[in-house]
């Protein structure tokens, strides 16, 4: 399974990348395994990681919430699936 650790490092990389950004490339990648994790775990895996985060993720909350186009960007391409796979495990009315 993905750990969201390197999905924070990745998020990280997305403050370095400057002029390139009008392309998303890194965020690209970084949506995608996002909605991978999703995908591929269990309802029982998600329940069991919720409200838990290490440092690495908290940085890459940290940046999105700094940066609000990209984080409008990101949870623009995660939001459908992840929601729908929440939905089905429970996690949303």
């Amino acid at each position: 399974m993905l750990k969201l650790a390197t999905i924070a490092l990745a998020i990280m990389l997305l403050a370095a990348v400057g002029p390139a950004r009008a392309q998303h490339p890194i965020l690209d990648k970084v949506a995608e395994k996002v909605i991978q994790k999703y995908q591929s775990s269990t309802c029982e895996q998600l329940w069991a990681s919720r409200g838990k985060h290490n440092e690495e993720e908290k940085r890459a909350v940290a940046f999105l919430r700094s940066d609000p186009q990209m984080r409008e960007e990101f949870f623009n391409r995660i939001a459908g699936p992840i929601m729908n796979k929440m939905f089905e495990c429970g996690m949303v009315p």
